[in-house]
């Protein structure tokens, strides 16, 4: 069995690696939720929710084919909201909030690698926005004020997290009263067999620790949040497929979106 400090410097390394690595060398590495093969970034966004235009206008360096959805798709994000981007990698979910947010919005990104985050802060030169940053930080211990996001964002990053429970806590904790969740992850549909748990390269690709939907469910419950939904991608195999072909992981663990809210005042 892996001791949590292990698996969490296992991660940090393969996703500074990614970072490292950037666009030029692409997903897939054993960093990334898929296999180590390599794939066409654009061709796996599209396949994992993002349009055409989502990938227009947006630093280039910043998709790095990494996610299981679109979480800005399910958003609803209004002008002049604060966006948090849980897991932020080089910043592409950001980028798409600030778009819609715009310039009286505000767009804050968390990642726990300090090599990501350095990437992202470039990106963010690159495109000479003001509203928007980026913070080295776990999202067990979010560098967020109280009460002060409108919407928390996350891309098959909350998988990767040891303590989720906490997790859950802390985004309760920076939302605003009457504020949303709305992510893309990958869950555990049966229980995961401990040949994966023990298994490194299985934490860093997004299914070791995948937690089971309905412990999920009573987390986000436990920490406060209510009007709770958790739906499955209906093209979840097909991403799983793609990224461990022929593993049958598919039967495993599943894409699903899951929503939430603070209550209001």
């Amino acid at each position: 069995m892996n001791d949590k400090e292990d698996i969490k410097e296992f991660i940090i390394k393969n996703y500074s690696d990614v970072a490292l690595q950037g666009s030029t060398g692409g997903c897939c590495s054993s960093a990334c939720c898929c296999s180590g093969q390599q794939i066409n970034i654009k061709d796996a966004s599209i396949n994992i929710g993002y349009s055409e235009s989502d990938l227009e206008g947006i630093p280039i360096e910043s998709n790095m084919g990494l996610g299981c959805g679109n979480p800005i798709a399910i958003a609803g994000l209004k002008e002049g909201e604060i966006v948090l981007d849980l897991g932020s990698g080089g910043g592409f979910d950001c980028f798409l909030a600030r778009k819609q947010v715009g310039e009286s919005g505000y767009v804050i990104g968390v990642d726990m690698t300090p090599e990501m985050v350095k990437l992202a802060r470039q990106n963010a030169e690159q495109s000479a926005y003001k509203n928007i940053e980026f913070r080295l930080g776990e999202i067990e211990h979010l560098p967020v004020a109280d009460d002060s996001i409108d919407v928390i964002i996350s891309n098959c990053v909350i998988n990767l997290a040891l303590d989720k429970q906490q997790v859950f806590n802390e985004t309760y904790r920076v939302l605003k009263a009457g504020g949303r969740l709305s992510i893309s992850d990958i869950v555990a549909t049966e229980e995961i067999p401990d040949s994966i748990k023990n298994d490194l390269a299985s934490w860093a690709g997004c299914i070791a620790g995948a937690e089971l939907i309905d412990n999920i469910e009573i987390m986000l419950k436990n920490a406060g949040f209510e009007n709770i939904s958790l739906i499955p991608k209906e093209n979840s195999d097909e991403i799983i497929s793609s990224w461990f072909p022929g593993k049958n992981l598919e039967k495993l663990v599943a894409s699903y979106i899951i929503e939430a809210e603070k209550p209001g005042k």
